[in-house]
C-alpha cells in the first residue's frame, strides 16, 4: 500500500489520467451526439448516467484483461482466401472492427439526417431514443473506446489499484466535460458537421486498427493502423479549415450584405 505513495507512483498516475482524457475526446463527441437523441430535459441525465456505468464496467474489463488477456488475443475465425483475404481475428480485434463499422454507421447517419432537414428549428419535434437506449450504447460505445486505454495503461503499470484510480478520474472528467461539449455544439451548430466528420475518421482508424489487430490481408496488402500522430493531425487540419471556412463565409456574406445595401439606396 506504501507504493502508492510514491513520487513514482503519482507521475504514473497522472499520466495515466492524461492519457485516458485524451482518448477519451472521440468519445466525448458519440456521446454528445447520442444524448441529442432523448428529451432534452433528460439528455444531461443520460450522459451522466452512461459514463458514470461505463467507468464500473471499465474497471470490470480491466481486471478482466489482466487476468485473462490472452484469450483476448488468441484468434477463433481465420481467414484462408489465398489472394483475396486473410487474417487471424480475435476477439481484440472483433471489438475494434465492429466499434470502427458502428462509429462509421452512426456518422453517416446523422450527416444524412443533417442533410435532409428543411426546418432545423424544429428537427428535434420529438425524442428518437428512449433514456435506456441511449445510456445502453454510451456504454457499449465507451467500452469499445476504453479498451486502447486500458492495454495503454498496462504497458505503464500492471498496479490494479492505480489503474483503477486513473479510470475513475478519467471517467469523472468525462462526466465535467460531456455536458460542456454537448451545450458547445447546441449554441454552436456549424460545428456538428465537423464533429461527425472527426467521428467518421475515429470510425476509419478503429477499422485499421482492428484489421491490423486481426492480421487481415487484402489482395496481399496488409491492412496497417492509422497513427494516432496520424489522426490528431487531420483532426488539426480539419479545425484549421472549418475556422478559415467560417470567417471566409462570415466575410463572403457581409460584402453580399453591403452590395445589397448600396442596390437598395
Amino acid at each position: 500500500m506504501a507504493d502508492l505513495f510514491t513520487l513514482e507512483t503519482l507521475f504514473t498516475l497522472c499520466m495515466l489520467i492524461l492519457l485516458q482524457a485524451v482518448l477519451g475526446f472521440d468519445n466525448l463527441l458519440y456521446i454528445s451526439i447520442e444524448s441529442k437523441r432523448v428529451e432534452e430535459d433528460q439528455q444531461s441525465r443520460v450522459r451522466r448516467l452512461g459514463i458514470g456505468m461505463a467507468i464500473v464496467l471499465r474497471i470490470v474489463l480491466l481486471f478482466v484483461l489482466m487476468s485473462a488477456i490472452r484469450y483476448f488475443q488468441e484468434p477463433f475465425l481465420t481467414l484462408d482466401f489465398a489472394g483475396i483475404a486473410e487474417g487471424k481475428i480475435n476477439i481484440h480485434a472483433a471489438i475494434v472492427l465492429v466499434g470502427g463499422v458502428f462509429i462509421i454507421y452512426t456518422a453517416f447517419k446523422e450527416i444524412v439526417h443533417m442533410l435532409s432537414i428543411d426546418d432545423l428549428e424544429h428537427e428535434a419535434a420529438g425524442p428518437r431514443r428512449t433514456v435506456a437506449g441511449a445510456i445502453f450504447w454510451i456504454v457499449v460505445m465507451n467500452l469499445i473506446f476504453s479498451f486502447d486505454s486500458i492495454l495503454s495503461a498496462m504497458a505503464l503499470t500492471d498496479n490494479f489499484i492505480i489503474m483503477a484510480i486513473a479510470i475513475i478520474g478519467s471517467g469523472l472528467m468525462m462526466i465535467w466535460l460531456a455536458d460542456h461539449v454537448a451545450e458547445f455544439l447546441k449554441r454552436n451548430r456549424m460545428y456538428e458537421v465537423l464533429g461527425l466528420f472527426i467521428l467518421f475518421i475515429v470510425g476509419i482508424m478503429l477499422l485499421s486498427e482492428g484489421g491490423h489487430l486481426g492480421h487481415l490481408k487484402f489482395f496481399g496488402y496488409a491492412v496497417e493502423p492509422m497513427a494516432k500522430s496520424t489522426f490528431y493531425f487531420v483532426i488539426v487540419v480539419l479545425v484549421a479549415i472549418d475556422l478559415v471556412q467560417n470567417r471566409y463565409q462570415k466575410k463572403l456574406m457581409a460584402q453580399r450584405q453591403r452590395e445589397m445595401d448600396v442596390e437598395h439606396a
